[in-house]
């Protein structure tokens, strides 16, 4: 073509597999030590710069870190690099404030406890310095604005009275006669007043107590803005920003709403799933997200293991999906468990908006949004726990919700596991990275080698399987795995391969 100046280009190999390392932690606890249940972090979330982190706990908490390793320079460190600048250290943030985002609340009406427990956290844009994050728990959405503001302190009492001029006091004019004495409001003592009038020295009075009030040092102030309450009848599960800055989505298990930042006593019902008879109830909803850059576009994923993709611009009431994404069922393969492991626990869009993420149960899978036949990749997470699911059934861990995150590159997806460790695969083409991590300060340490082999591919089309540590239940070293620790919420640096994980009170951070 083009008068045969055209050349084939051969294909981009894989990108290597990363090797992480340890880069910090927050609110380790010793060996031995009971963890306290408010303590436990609900949520965890990176802004959009990525300089700053916000955590949620079950206590009602929010707890903000900021970055502290390109404060120095200025910029990102992707820029400083691209300067050439050295960067000797590795991504550091610092403890920056906390706050009572939620309280223990009581419904009367329905004889309900609400509790405090932060569900999700969602930043807002910045304006004047100030930070502005979205909170949530099972009822109410609550926006915060932290800013630092200046604090006043009385630095001195007693005035000098050779400072008492614009402090209070009245000073002698320079023009003035020497002798004459003067009174309070500005007359002179020329006229035949009593002996006890009420005259004031030239130097005021040395008993006279007045304040001076400076302020050099600033605090953290979080403000509660706006709260949005009284629009769920059921339990709040997701919360996203829409890209034009003024709207929100909140979403439970049948209805979506949309709200305006400026608006809390009002939202729109732009997605209901209840049926007129609850007895044909077949799904619910688990997750939803604006798109990142088109603000009439948003995705929601249900129990049945679907993703329907909705175009707000069609009508009022976004019953009707433009899309819709769900792996068609195996002949042969239905059990009683094949519903609840299909169930979504959490969807992400991609930073450029083409793909999403979802993470049920078992896998990991990825969908390319003009391709709704089925996921362009599957990573098996939990395969090796198929033979327990009655087990996991009664001791409800099969209901466990894990979260799920992918770089901001588009090359690699993470998500959590059991025993506090998490996994990071190479969704490129061709990439056969699958790393297990453990959230302790060595988290090489259960590395789970990929297999020499290639993944198994359909080469006729682009969908793909790919390998997971798909052995018994053990981990690498041959433990067996703990299901009373379990990393469920993880979030990856929007523009470094950094990465942010819970565990139970602990706040692991990583590198690579």
């Amino acid at each position: 073509m083009n008068g045969g100046d055209e050349v084939a280009e051969a294909p981009a190999s894989p990108p290597q597999p990363l090797e992480w390392k340890f880069s910090q932690v927050f609110g380790e606890r010793s060996a031995g030590e009971e963890v306290q249940e408010v303590d436990i972090i609900s949520a965890i979330e990176f802004d959009r710069s990525g300089d700053h982190l916000a955590t949620g706990d079950r206590g009602g908490r929010v707890v903000l870190f900021e970055r502290t390793d390109t404060k120095d320079h200025g910029g990102s460190r992707r820029d400083l690099e691209r300067m050439g600048y050295p960067i000797s250290r590795h991504p550091e943030f610092r403890y920056k404030t906390e706050f009572q985002s939620h309280e223990p609340e009581f419904d009367y009406l329905k004889s309900l406890e609400i509790e405090e427990k932060i569900n999700k956290i969602r930043w807002c844009q910045t304006a004047n310095g100030a930070l502005f994050l979205l909170s949530t728990n099972d009822k109410t959405i609550k926006y915060w604005k932290v800013q630092e503001k200046k604090v006043k302190n009385i630095s001195e009492m007693n005035v000098d009275p050779s400072k008492a001029v614009g402090n209070g006091g009245v000073a002698s004019s320079s023009n003035s006669s020497i002798g004459k004495q003067y009174l309070a409001n500005g007359g002179d003592k020329s006229h035949n007043l009593p002996s006890n009038d009420l005259s004031i020295s030239p130097g005021g009075f040395p008993s006279l107590r007045l304040p001076v009030v400076t302020s050099n040092e600033t605090s953290l102030m979080a403000r509660c803005r706006r709260v949005y309450a009284h629009a769920h009848d059921y339990h709040i599960n997701s919360i996203s920003n829409n890209s034009d800055g003024e709207t929100f989505i909140s979403a439970d298990d049948l209805r979506i709403n949309l709200w305006n930042l400026e608006i809390s006593n009002q939202s729109f019902n732009i997605c209901d799933v209840k049926p007129a008879n609850m007895e044909d109830l077949t799904e619910v909803i688990t997750s939803a997200e604006f798109h990142p850059s088109h603000c009439n576009m948003l995705a929601y994923s249900s129990s049945k293991g679907s993703i329907r993709l909705i175009d707000m611009r069609q009508s009022a009431l976004c019953d009707s999906h433009a899309k819709l994404f769900e792996e068609p069922e195996a002949p042969g393969s239905r059990s009683f468990f094949t519903e609840i492991i299909a169930s979504i626990s959490d969807i992400k869009f991609s930073r450029d908006g083409r793909h999403i993420l979802s993470r049920d149960y078992m896998t990991l899978k990825l969908w390319d949004i003009n391709m709704d036949s089925g996921p362009v990749a599957t990573f098996q997470v939990h395969e090796y726990l198929r033979p327990k699911l009655c087990d996991l059934y009664e001791n409800d861990s099969i209901f466990d919700k894990f979260e799920c995150c992918s770089s901001g590159d588009g090359l690699r997806v993470a998500t959590g596991s059991y025993s506090n460790l998490f996994r990071v695969f190479g969704c490129a083409p061709g990439s056969t990275e699958a790393s297990t991590l453990e959230a302790s300060k060595n988290p090489m340490r259960r590395q789970v080698q990929t297999p020499s082999r290639p993944s198994r591919s359909l080469s006729s089309i682009t969908r793909v399987v790919r390998r997971g540590a798909e052995g018994p239940g053990v981990d690498a070293n041959g433990n067996s795995f703990d299901f009373t620790t379990k990393l469920l919420h993880l979030a990856w640096h929007p523009t470094e391969n950094s990465i942010a994980c819970a565990a139970a009170n602990s706040l692991y951070m990583y590198y690579a």
